[in-house]
């Protein structure tokens, strides 16, 4: 049970609700402004579902990287990549990979026939197409004859999925529409996300050369990558205080959702500190800290828009 634990990799469990909260919470006082109902169930649903998107990704990434020969040399997670250390065999994970699959479908069928059954059909349907495109997304990663995450397109995904998808998707669960601003805080978990796994990759720059593993960050070079992450790590805060003053909180006298503001703070820190950063084995303890700061983007948010409600 332990070797599984690892292998679910629970620090990136943040990260993946990052976007879930807040696409939903967003709603939440969306709803309360035009009077519509917000469903807890949706919610509890929906966290189900992106926690197990997040394992089988985790699994299939395990087990992709693990047979290829990826992981051999990996720095920093090789004591949690269970098949490479040969903790699970290739066998057994792939075995996970497929039961976590049917499990998601079935949680994913679950959320959609709560959310929209049986006023909203065309749209259950289409969101059955998004998440079957999620299950394979978490799968293609590393597996298959032509893994994305190998061809530098890891980022792109990344940002959609957990950007994209995950906020807008979750806000259209509940309020049934799509509002264009929502798609400011989408690309500011997007991009957060995306700065996870530019620090994974900048991390195992080394290792992916020789496994031929041509992420964007290998492909740019060290120095460019820490351009590119220092980048990532600036737009979101920038984007949420874009996104507050768009719906004119300021002018309304609301100041309560200014208070993921303060995350400007160890933002700036965080970013110094990694600027210094000259080996690239040295970024490992970063991933964590960038996914729970962008959790505490997404719980700042809903809190802040939840005492508006008030």
């Amino acid at each position: 049970m332990k070797h599984w634990i690892q292998a679910a990799r629970l620090r990136t469990l943040p990260l993946s609700l990052s976007g879930i909260i807040m696409g939903a919470f967003i709603a939440k006082w969306r709803l309360s402004q035009e009077g519509g109902n917000w469903d807890w169930r949706i919610f509890v649903l929906a966290l189900l579902v992106t926690l197990l998107y997040q394992v089988l990704s985790n699994f299939a990434n395990d087990y992709g990287d693990g047979v290829k020969g990826t992981d051999k040399n990996r720095i920093g997670e090789a004591e949690s990549r269970a098949v490479a250390s040969g903790k699970i065999t290739a066998t057994q994970m792939r075995n996970a990979v497929i039961l976590l699959s049917v499990l998601s479908f079935v949680a994913t069928v679950t959320l959609l026939y709560v959310a929209f059954y049986p006023t909203n059909i065309r749209e259950f349907w289409i969101f059955i197409g998004l998440g079957i495109a999620c299950i394979l997304a978490a799968i293609g990663y590393t597996v298959g004859k032509k893994p994305y995450g190998y061809m530098g397109l890891g980022d792109i995904f990344v940002f959609i999925f957990f950007g994209l998808v995950s906020v807008c998707g979750s806000y259209f669960l509940f309020t049934k529409s799509f509002d264009y601003d929502i798609l400011i805080p989408a690309s500011a978990i997007g991009m957060l996300s995306m700065a996870v796994l530019n620090l994974n990759n900048m991390r195992d720059i080394v290792n992916d050369e020789l496994s031929g593993k041509k992420t964007l960050a290998l492909r740019l070079g060290f120095k460019k990558a820490m351009i590119y992450e220092i980048v990532l790590l600036q737009l979101p805060i920038l984007l949420m205080l874009a996104f507050l003053m768009y719906n004119g909180f300021q002018e309304k006298g609301l100041y309560y959702p200014f208070i993921v503001m303060i995350l400007i703070f160890p933002f700036m820190k965080l970013r110094r500190t990694i600027m210094k950063i000259q080996e690239p084995k040295l970024l490992d303890p970063f991933l964590k800290q960038v996914g729970i700061l962008t959790f505490m983007m997404a719980v700042l948010t809903a809190v802040g828009l939840n005492f508006v409600n008030l």
